[in-house]
């Protein structure tokens, strides 16, 4: 289909930078009136979405029972765990700093009354307990990925123990039903020059102002805090023996997909079929990948701590360690969700907006008159 267009030589990365580009053209020619497109970015985003919850499942499965040591498992998880851990402290402390530096909300007013109340901190059992689902089918309506990664997981144990006869049916099930995803995800990927240009078009044509006016220094302390982590995690590769240039160039589609998207979900079938492309053992990124686009989301930490401390400024609110610690975990226990504007520039009303809405439930008066 694209072909139409895009020579067949180019890659899929290159369509997809030269869909970008022409994008962000036609939303600075257009401004606000480009918004008509804004259907064909979420009609991707929708299929991306359809696709990616039976990839991870089936993904999952396929690697898990073509294990041949069970234990293997156990400690990708110990270890995986350990490292999504570290890098979100390290993304937080990079939210914190930036903040903290460039000050973006000094001199501005919120311009809205906000109220409410912090909620509590989640205890360990609470998020433990929210990982396994009362009900699977819930689990996929959701888009729970974390509940969905342990139910694949609960199966594919339970088909290892299995006599050898029905295991290895279903083993083969399960990499034909990954296949037949990854084939699906093909297809969706055929229309992302055109998905991703209209998804950019809209967001320069709706905020370009807003991104390069009042609120360029907190969008641009945001974006640089989140390329440091971007260089930290290259740098990673150069010390395990990947090229850092090679490795962007054979993973640009996901690049793309992920910066016009803003979804992790969305973008989560992408990086499945980015992994099989590199050939990745496949039982270690099936389990991996899914659990890390729950869990570590190291852009959204980045966001997140720079929008507390963004408000607070404009409020005129110093925050201590608790207060800080407390809304983390707030925002971290909280499932992506396409329709929150707090992780989706395509869907911010403006900039403001977003600030607002992530802040409501907190009573800024009260935390000012505190000694």
């Amino acid at each position: 289909m694209t072909e139409h267009f895009f020579p067949r030589r180019l890659g899929l990365g290159t369509r997809i930078l030269i869909g970008m580009v022409a994008g962000a053209g036609l939303g600075a020619a257009l401004g606000a009136r480009v918004v008509p497109i804004e259907p064909v970015g979420e009609l991707f985003i929708r299929l991306l979405m359809l696709a990616a919850l039976p990839l991870v499942f089936a993904n999952l499965l396929a690697g898990l029972t073509a294990l041949t040591d069970v234990g293997t498992l156990g400690r990708l998880a110990a270890k995986i765990l350990g490292f999504y851990l570290v890098t979100t402290v390290i993304a937080l402390c990079l939210g914190l700093a930036t903040a903290g530096l460039l000050r973006p909300g000094q001199g501005m007013t919120t311009g809205a009354q906000l109220g409410g109340d912090v909620a509590a901190v989640p205890s360990f059992s609470d998020v433990l307990l929210d990982l396994v689902p009362s009900n699977v089918f819930r689990a996929f309506a959701d888009g729970n990925v974390a509940q969905i990664v342990v139910v694949a997981a609960i199966v594919g144990l339970a088909t290892l123990r299995l006599p050898e006869g029905p295991r290895d049916r279903l083993r083969q099930l399960y990499a034909d039903l990954a296949d037949l995803f990854r084939r699906l995800v093909d297809l969706i990927l055929g229309v992302a020059p055109y998905g991703i240009g209209a998804l950019m078009a809209v967001t320069v044509g709706r905020y370009g102002a807003e991104l390069f006016g009042s609120m360029a220094r907190f969008v641009g302390g945001v974006w640089g805090a989140q390329l440091v982590m971007v260089t930290l995690y290259l740098t990673l590769l150069r010390v395990v023996g990947w090229r850092p240039l090679p490795f962007l160039q054979r993973t640009g589609p996901l690049w793309a997909t992920t910066a016009a998207t803003t979804s992790s979900l969305a973008s989560l079938s992408v990086a499945l079929e980015v992994a099989e492309g590199l050939r990745l053992p496949r039982p270690v990124y099936s389990f991996t990948l899914p659990l890390g686009a729950q869990v570590n989301k190291d852009g959204t930490a980045i966001l997140l701590m720079t929008v507390v401390l963004f408000t607070a400024q404009a409020s005129g609110v110093d925050l201590g360690p608790g207060e800080l610690a407390s809304l983390r975990a707030r925002g971290g226990s909280r499932r992506e969700d396409s329709s929150s504007p707090s992780f989706s520039s395509r869907r911010w009303g403006s900039p403001w907006s977003s600030l607002r809405s992530w802040a409501a439930s907190t009573d800024w008066s009260t935390w000012a008159s505190r000694p």
